[in-house]
């Protein structure tokens, strides 16, 4: 017996792929109002046409980058037990204006330079040096695994400055825009 599949696997199989029903019609050399009524259950496609889709869903899933070939490794962090003097020395040393807080393997937040100079603002300098990262940080930046595919990470950066990667619950690189930005340098 052969699997063919439903209408409702192949927009599931086409929003994994993140393809627009436009991006699958004109990959798959067919209309978009076509894929949109094969999606529907409004008609039933060729078999000539469904050969389309799949090596249109077979020419992006090879196309699809995962974020372990553009990530960072190994992750410059702070703990969450350092001094904030020791974090922004790290900061420093590194051009950074944030980076994460990991524990252990695990994140537990972020600092950056605004958080630290608010700090200051509210206390005396020496006290705030001395404090440890958890008293002012913020929260950690959004995680995904290293096989989330480079568009994906596109999107969250958007909102925000850095992407983690983790495997099995441990950070083991990190993403920025500029990471994303260097892809298209190939």
């Amino acid at each position: 017996m052969m699997f063919l599949p439903s209408p409702e696997d192949l927009k599931k199989t086409r929003l994994e792929l993140g393809l627009t029903q436009h991006d699958l019609a004109s990959r798959a050399g067919v209309s978009q109002p076509l894929i949109a009524r094969i999606e529907s259950g409004d008609v039933d496609p060729r078999l000539s046409t469904l050969r389309k889709i799949f090596n249109a869903f077979d020419a992006a899933r090879k196309e699809r980058v995962e974020v372990r070939r553009i990530m960072h490794s190994p992750v410059i962090h702070t703990g969450s037990r350092s001094s904030i003097e020791e974090a922004a020395r790290i900061m420093e040393d590194h051009g950074f204006s944030q980076m994460p807080v990991i524990d252990e393997g695990v994140p537990v937040g972020s600092i950056s330079t605004d958080q630290i100079v608010r700090s200051m603002t509210d206390q005396d300098i020496k006290k705030v040096s001395h404090l440890h990262v958890k008293n002012i940080m913020g929260e950690s930046f959004p995680t995904v695994s290293v096989a989330t595919d480079v568009n994906t990470v596109s999107r969250i950066l958007e909102q925000h400055p850095a992407v983690l990667v983790l495997e099995k619950g441990m950070v083991v690189g990190v993403t920025t825009k500029h990471d994303i930005m260097k892809m298209l340098r190939g």
